[in-house]
């Protein structure tokens, strides 16, 4: 079972939602309005299926170690035969909703061999649920946390070891400790240190460390990809799309690929809130995050409207347009596994230099990009410190690059 699942559900009972996908062909949108005829739109999503089948009976003979790894991409082409990929408006969008929606990448980016067939899915379910909860998806951090902090009565965290809205800034280490400098110009002394910032953070300036990190571990860290994935909300004053079992996800066919093509209705989860959200990521969520919020609001507008040429869609009255990317304490949303990196670098990415220790999402060696990898890598990393710091095992080893 994925391990964040019982918290969520049976813990801290937060209200939830099966994410229904089941009518999907029957709401792909024209980009001059009209619906795609179901038949169609399901005939190429068999013809998709068909392709990432065979795309992962060809990952099952790939060697072990990564070396003969080849983008999804690549597997398309010699599956499908499509010397450039998906290229009418109906197969971009299925194509971005099959890869893009989940890995924040396109396919001539992603690794076939990590992703195909996809660990979590294949471990836990392909059920995807929507959290819809006004204590939020982060009462499963506070929850984990309250485990080993000191809280109060409330459940607060006031344990005086935890410093909030503390940014560091710079690790110093040698074979005798380690010291964490602040942005306040604090100092904290320890024997051993675990980071635990993203790998965007990891390949900015953010935080220098003191003496470099040698040139293997840079190496690992520049390879891996933070990916951008933007859920963009909207709110209208009225409703103007269809509802109804069936109607929750739809897509916008558009010549642009990735150009706000998937979307999301929420009668079930947020009656009455006139809400709409759509996903973009990689270059389109970087272009939207160095535009205006209005700018962005208009161009959505303005999708819909062609979207649904017969209903009179009203402006658009609020927007919340996360920034990931530009936000200097994430630098994306989360990793993604490119091709060309294999099972060496990943070893060397989430391995300790002396007394510095990596975990994280990027870390987790079946389940990047997910929460639960991010939990389950804190276990291992957690594990390997204090078989250091405890038991003086401290020696990590690490496969060669084709063993």
């Amino acid at each position: 079972m994925n391990p964040i699942w019982p918290l969520v559900n049976s813990t801290l009972k937060l209200r939830n939602f099966r994410s229904d996908f089941d009518g999907l062909a029957e709401n792909v949108y024209k980009e001059k309005g009209g619906i795609y005829g179901r038949a169609y739109v399901q005939k190429r999503l068999d013809r998709l299926d068909e392709v990432e089948e065979g795309g992962a009976k060809l990952s099952a003979k790939l060697r072990p170690s990564g070396q003969d790894d080849m983008s999804i991409l690549a597997m398309q082409r010699l599956n499908n035969h499509m010397p450039n990929g998906p290229a009418s408006p109906v197969d971009m969008i299925l194509d971005y909703f099959k890869h893009d929606y989940e890995f924040a990448e396109p396919p001539r980016v992603t690794s076939l061999q990590n992703v195909v067939p996809l660990a979590t899915f294949r471990d836990f379910g392909d059920d995807v649920y929507f959290v819809a909860d006004q204590r939020g998806y982060e009462a499963v951090v506070h929850h984990l946390a309250g485990q080993y902090l000191k809280a109060d009565k409330s459940g607060d965290i006031v344990d005086p070891r935890l410093q909030l809205n503390k940014v560091v800034r710079e690790i110093s280490h040698s074979g005798s400790g380690v010291a964490v400098k602040t942005e306040d110009d604090k100092v904290y002394k320890a024997d051993y240190v675990m980071v635990s910032t993203s790998v965007g953070v990891l390949q900015s300036d953010l935080i220098q460390f003191k003496p470099r990190l040698p040139a293997w571990k840079i190496l690992s860290i520049y390879q891996f990809d933070m990916a951008v994935y933007t859920k963009i909300f909207v709110k209208f004053p009225r409703k103007f799309w269809p509802e109804g079992k069936g109607r929750e996800f739809f897509l916008y066919a558009s010549s642009r690929r990735g150009y706000y093509g998937v979307w999301q209705e929420f009668e079930a989860q947020y009656p009455d809130a006139n809400v709409l959200l759509v996903t973009v990521t990689d270059e389109e969520s970087r272009r939207i995050e160095q535009q205006s919020d209005n700018q962005t609001k208009a161009e959505i507008v303005e999708v819909l409207r062609s979207m649904f040429p017969g209903e009179d869609v009203p402006d658009a009255t609020d927007i919340l347009v996360p920034r990931w990317w530009s936000n200097r304490f994430y630098r994306g949303t989360f990793s993604n596994w490119p091709i060309g990196v294999n099972r060496y670098e990943y070893d060397q990415l989430r391995s300790p230099v002396g007394r510095v220790y990596f975990t994280g999402e990027h870390t987790s060696e079946h389940y990047n990009g997910y929460v639960h990898g991010a939990y389950l890598s804190g276990i291992d990393s957690a594990d390997i410190l204090i078989k250091c710091a405890q038991k003086r095992m401290c020696k990590y080893h690490i496969p060669g690059k084709f063993d």
